[in-house]
């Protein structure tokens, strides 16, 4: 379906073609005309898809046509993150282009001045504004900040905000909100936790879900079958014969990344961190490091798998298998990106097997198990669901698995006899 098909007005169909927008996504065909109708929505949808345009149009659309209160806030979009939160005001100045429409992104992590500015777009009432939840509530707890006009309440990425424990921030936004609103609500997952939220502060909404997709075919999948002691030595070991580039590689939690980023520096590898840890300039800096390959590995929690657009990374690995098969296809998304071919790696240690397997069951395939060099001895068995105890097998063995061959990976042969 086309833009010029949806009931949008003029402004909003100049940007879009401003902008070379032409073609709805899928998730915009379906959500598109149900905000526009003024009901409330949950879309599941991942990222990529997008649903950022998919809200922001309509919300833009309806407040270019008038009739809200001037000089106040009519809308607010929370993100679980500063990067999210800046590329959704980057799309706003972009749709809004034609129209009169004010917006102020608000984030924390910056100094004095920032926090000044962001006072003053909130007391002299911005259309839209863009925030993280702490960050917002440390404005409202300062009694400057008048939600009481707000048509608009938007959840972007609802089941990582409610991930990084921002649940009772969000209710507490809403205390401030009218009873009388419109709220969308997207999320990449919709389990039990995000089913509650949405029958708390949504009113009858409409959903609108789409399967997730698989990942690329240009994406080679490989694993690791492997205790978690040998993870580290694997990594040694691949890139002792290249150079390593443009390769992030994901950890569970800010303390595993700042503890594989020390590892990897006593191996002299040229490695920055990300993490929420970091103030607003640490985090641009290394980004500005890594997309202009002054840094080759960027090791990172998934706050960089979601809504960050780095082309050309060569390489992913998961140095934790993801928690579910939306985080693993965000994850390895960052790789063969813009027509590139790329590689993914997952470290799979005896008690990920059944998660992992879970992942190869969604995917309909087994992924390839490359054998752990010999020289960091046994590795486990692939049994997930089944006891371990005592089963381990050379790495070299492997049934399934891929061998190292100059550096390149090629289909393991297997002897039968």
């Amino acid at each position: 379906m086309k833009f010029s098909e949806l009931n949008l007005e003029e402004s909003v169909l100049q940007a879009l073609d401003a902008m070379n927008f032409k073609e709805c996504t899928p998730i915009q065909e379906h959500t598109i005309p149900v905000i526009l109708e003024g009901k409330d929505l949950i879309g599941v949808a991942q990222t990529g898809t997008g649903k950022t345009a998919a809200y922001l149009l309509p919300v833009i659309n309806q407040l270019s046509k008038g009739g809200y209160p001037e000089d106040s806030i009519n809308c607010i979009i929370m993100s679980p993150t500063r990067e999210l939160a800046q590329q959704i005001d980057q799309q706003m100045e972009g749709f809004s282009y034609f129209m009169p429409i004010s917006s102020v992104a608000i984030y924390g992590g910056n100094d004095g001045v920032r926090f000044e500015q962001e006072k003053k777009g909130l007391t002299l009432g911005a259309d839209v504004v863009i925030a993280t939840p702490g960050r917002l509530i440390s404005h409202i707890s300062l009694g400057y900040v008048d939600l009481s006009k707000v048509s608009f309440f938007i959840l972007d990425e609802a089941d990582r905000m409610l991930d990084m424990g921002f649940a009772d921030d969000i209710m507490q936004i809403v205390k401030h909100l009218p009873k009388e609103r419109q709220t969308i609500m997207f999320s990449a997952t919709m389990p039990t936790k995000i089913q509650q939220l949405a029958k708390t502060i949504l009113n009858n909404p409409e959903e609108v879900k789409l399967a997730v997709s698989k990942p690329a075919d240009r994406i080679i999948q490989t694993a690791y079958i492997c205790y978690e002691t040998q993870k580290l030595g694997i990594i040694e070991s691949l890139f002792s014969e290249q150079q390593p580039e443009r390769v992030i590689i994901f950890a569970s939690s800010k303390q595993k990344v700042k503890e594989v980023t020390k590892s990897l520096k006593r191996m002299k590898l040229n490695v920055g961190e990300m993490h929420s840890d970091l103030d607003q300039s640490q985090r641009e800096e290394i980004m500005h490091e890594f997309r202009n390959s002054r840094i080759n590995i960027l090791i990172a929690t998934d706050i960089v798998a979601r809504g960050i657009d780095i082309d050309d990374i060569r390489l992913v690995i998961n140095y934790d298998v993801p928690h579910d098969s939306e985080d693993y296809v965000h994850r390895i998304g960052r790789t063969a990106r813009a027509n590139n071919d790329g590689c993914a790696i997952t470290f799979v240690s005896e008690t990920e097997q059944t998660r992992f397997k879970q992942i190869e069951n969604f995917l309909g395939k087994d992924i390839y198990k490359i054998p752990v060099p010999d020289e960091l001895g046994e590795a486990p068995l692939y049994a997930p669901r089944v006891a371990r105890k005592n089963n381990s097998q050379k790495g070299s063995n492997n049934k399934k698995g891929y061998r190292r061959n100059n550096g390149k990976f090629a289909k393991k042969r297997v002897n039968k006899s």
